[in-house]
């Protein structure tokens, strides 16, 4: 690929969101999930679909190359959510972890019930939303190489989308509590490199081999290659509570594939960070938000978040600026910065003598902006 066809040929990326279902007065969760999707209309990414729990609900985007064209599916899909949650006596709001206490149902399907029965109260109290983005890549090679080299900086996407900072009426201490009950499962968080798409076919197969996870789709590093799209997925972000937000997360990863991939084809080695700091960082990243500091991703040290996000950003520059996205991403990122994260959002809500009840209606409000 020349020079000129990289910066007229994006990737295409997609998201995938995770969005809780609330009792529009009380702001309890609400397990209405199997009425809010209702009949499958189609196999595509763009339908609404259950997840683990009868109180969430998942949408996905088609792929797509432009910001603009992404933003405007993820406000669609939002909003087809809440319509149908409202059909249903609901709202929909983007939040990580529901504020108020809730004993999840597990939805009714024959993989689920398999996992509950195997993984206890993991699998019991797992009622998280996330944000998966999906980024095209050329090959399984390419994308071992991409998953290899974009390790250190997953842990300042954790902090710029941390939206989960209470659990079960109280609050966590973390920006992003979602992070820390979802690390639970065996196989989440940073994973060690694979140095090529065998090593990844092959840690993929070792932990298969354990008899310890039901299926492949319980291989939950941070990120990994996609079992059914030509894509690596990156799953270490809350849910947005702000839909700007998830197109800002978007245009990022899909910066650091292009970023990774680029390094790869110029035979640059990736940056061997010992995973133990990884998942310090992936902690530090939950803990702190944009609120404290954070490990630069370079030198694993401590800085200011708001400085490791403008690493990140420099970082990505070249590419994100190749695609047309340089100044968007920027803007966001500044507004972000200024404004602060969900979890920043949904603390202010209470500081300012709002019950969590009061943190659920404005994230009710914040979801369809």
């Amino acid at each position: 690929m020349t020079e000129t066809e990289e910066k007229n040929s994006p990737r295409s990326m997609g998201v995938e969101e995770e969005l809780l279902l609330v009792d529009p007065d009380t702001g309890l969760a609400r397990s209405v999930a199997e009425a809010v999707v209702g009949p499958s209309e189609g196999s595509g990414p763009e339908e609404l679909s259950q997840e683990f729990q009868r109180e969430q609900v998942e949408t996905g985007t088609r792929p797509c190359v432009r910001a603009d064209d992404l933003a405007v599916q993820i406000r669609n899909r939002r909003q087809r959510a809440a319509d149908r949650a409202r059909e249903a006596g609901a709202e929909v709001a983007a939040l990580g972890t529901s504020p108020l206490a809730v004993e999840p149902s597990l939805t009714p399907e024959s993989r689920y019930r398999r996992m509950a029965a195997e993984f206890g109260l993991t699998a019991q109290e797992q009622l998280t939303c996330g944000c998966h983005v999906h980024v095209q890549v050329d090959s399984d090679e390419e994308g071992a190489a991409v998953l290899d080299r974009i390790r250190p900086w997953l842990p300042v996407l954790t902090a710029m989308s941390a939206n989960s900072p209470f659990w079960q009426g109280n609050d966590s201490g973390y920006r992003s509590y979602r992070s820390l009950v979802w690390g639970r499962w065996p196989t989440a968080g940073p994973y060690d490199p694979f140095g090529s798409a065998d090593g990844y076919r092959q840690t993929v197969h070792s932990l298969l081999a354990t008899g310890t996870i039901l299926d492949e789709g319980m291989v939950y590093f941070d990120a990994r290659l996609s079992r059914h799209w030509p894509t690596v997925e990156i799953r270490v972000a809350d849910v947005c509570l702000d839909a700007d937000d998830a197109v800002l997360l978007a245009l990022l990863v899909r910066g650091l594939v292009e970023t990774a991939a680029r390094e790869w084809r110029a035979g640059r080695p990736p940056a061997p960070v010992p995973t133990s700091l990884l998942r310090l960082a992936g902690w530090r990243a939950a803990r702190s938000g944009l609120e404290g500091q954070l490990l630069d991703p370079g030198t694993c040290r401590p800085v200011p978040a708001e400085d490791a996000v403008r690493t990140l950003l420099g970082h990505l520059a070249p590419a994100l600026d190749d695609a047309g996205d340089l100044r968007t991403a920027t803007d966001l990122t500044e507004r972000l910065l200024a404004r602060g994260n969900g979890a920043r959002i949904q603390r202010s809500v209470v500081e300012g003598g709002g019950g969590l009840a009061d943190v659920v209606a404005e994230a009710v409000k914040h979801t369809l902006v």
